[in-house]
């Protein structure tokens, strides 16, 4: 693990987004943020703190005259094991409860229980989501590609724990990886656990993942140790490419479509990205804080 002095903290473009963490240690065997475009020094599990992220989001709210959501997730995950000590997550979400603004989280941890005290104050007063993303209904596979972090019947709990706490949740069904889990089978299992915890929406930007230099180098590593010949598989149907859509992308989006339809779920990725992005401001009595 290694401190740094960022310069910034929130997203040059629109301002929203923020990543207190660069790197991570779930070891998720498809993570798109292994690419070399991102530029994270490897090794990837050596996660590069932003020691000053707290000053620099209090400093960055305190000046910025519009109120929005706040989003964090979207690259590395807030909840890494060594946010339990650090804490720097839960005091950005803190600033963010201070200064009015709203917040999403996208996590696959459950540590993120800690702080629901603090998304439902959030909530209360604007706005606060939780979003986490669901691969696999088994347990088994889950432990396969996504290795060092909550299963996904773990997920599911936490899930389940914020409809309680009246927060709201998006699952992102994504990536679905061919010739693995891309089957209806599991989609099934998946969508069924999102009817349960009641989700408000979910996301999926088709049934397959992207691969591109840096990532797909370690996900072909990783399936010759659990999947033995499957990366010659891949390189024989997929060469280069960089979308890598499973043959069943056509059958299972629709049944993911009728599924939201049915039960009312905000499905499309972009009316899930403005209800996602729409700042609230309640009328509140009294307050916690």
């Amino acid at each position: 693990m290694r401190f740094i002095k960022a310069k910034s903290i929130l997203t040059a473009n629109g301002g929203r987004g923020m990543n207190v963490f660069r790197g991570c240690t779930h070891g998720c065997i498809y993570c798109d943020a292994r690419s070399e475009c991102y530029q994270i020094p490897k090794p990837f599990e050596n996660v590069i703190v932003k020691e000053n992220a707290v000053d620099l989001l209090e400093s960055t709210l305190s000046r910025k005259r519009k109120k929005c959501m706040i989003g964090t997730g979207a690259m590395c995950d807030p909840y890494i094991p060594a946010e339990r000590n650090l804490r720097i997550t839960r005091r950005c979400l803190e600033i963010i409860l201070r200064h009015g603004f709203g917040a999403t989280i996208h996590t696959k941890s459950t540590l993120v229980l800690r702080d629901f005290d603090l998304l439902r104050e959030i909530n209360r007063r604007t706005k606060a989501v939780l979003q986490m993303t669901l691969t696999t209904f088994d347990e088994s596979l889950c432990r396969k590609i996504e290795p060092n972090v909550a299963t996904t019947q773990e997920r599911l709990e936490v899930l389940l724990k914020a409809h309680e706490f009246g927060i709201p949740s998006v699952v992102w069904i994504s990536p679905i990886l061919p010739f693995i889990n891309d089957t209806e089978e599991n989609l099934r299992g998946i969508l069924n656990f999102c009817k349960e915890a009641n989700v408000k929406a979910i996301v999926c930007f088709g049934f397959g993942l992207t691969l591109r230099s840096g990532n797909r180098e370690y996900f072909y590593e990783q399936l010759d140790k659990d999947f033995p010949g499957l990366s010659q598989k891949y390189k024989k149907v997929y060469g280069d490419s960089y979308e890598v859509t499973s043959k069943n992308n056509l059958q299972l989006m629709k049944m993911l479509e009728d599924f939201c339809r049915k039960e009312k779920i905000i499905f499309g990725v972009e009316r899930v990205f403005s209800y996602l992005n729409a700042f609230e401001e309640k009328e509140i009595q009294g307050s916690l804080f």
